[in-house]
């Protein structure tokens, strides 16, 4: 079956990086995208970066110039390494694999999340 695992998360100071995995399992990991949403209590998830089957990448806002998503086929693993952390930044990650059409993630399968926590 398809399994999601993401790690990496932590409480780190504004201003501070962390770096989040997910590792994919049960797909063909090359076809497909991955992207990391983020969510807080009371508001829906968003998406913060998706990266395609090409390696093309998409970021939300919010994030450009401070994240950078990125993939190794070869560990079947996604990356989104956090620099300049803010505390808005603080929400729970998952990952979501899927499809990545006219700039939309489609895909049915998430992982667990994990927490980050930004103090100020």
């Amino acid at each position: 079956q398809v399994q999601l695992v993401e790690s990496g998360g932590g409480l780190v100071q504004a201003g501070g990086s962390l770096r989040l995995s997910c590792v994919v399992s049960g797909v063909i990991f090359s076809s497909k995208a991955v992207a990391w949403y983020r969510q807080t209590p009371g508001k829906q998830r968003e998406l913060v970066a998706a990266i395609a089957s090409d390696g093309s990448e998409n970021y939300a806002d919010s994030v450009k110039g401070r994240f950078t998503i990125s993939r190794d086929n070869a560990k079947n693993t996604v990356y989104l390494q956090m620099n300049s952390l803010k505390s808005e930044d603080t929400a729970v990650y998952y990952c979501k694999t899927g499809v990545w059409v006219l700039g939309r993630m489609y895909g049915d399968y998430w992982g667990q999340g994990t927490q980050v926590t930004v103090s100020s």
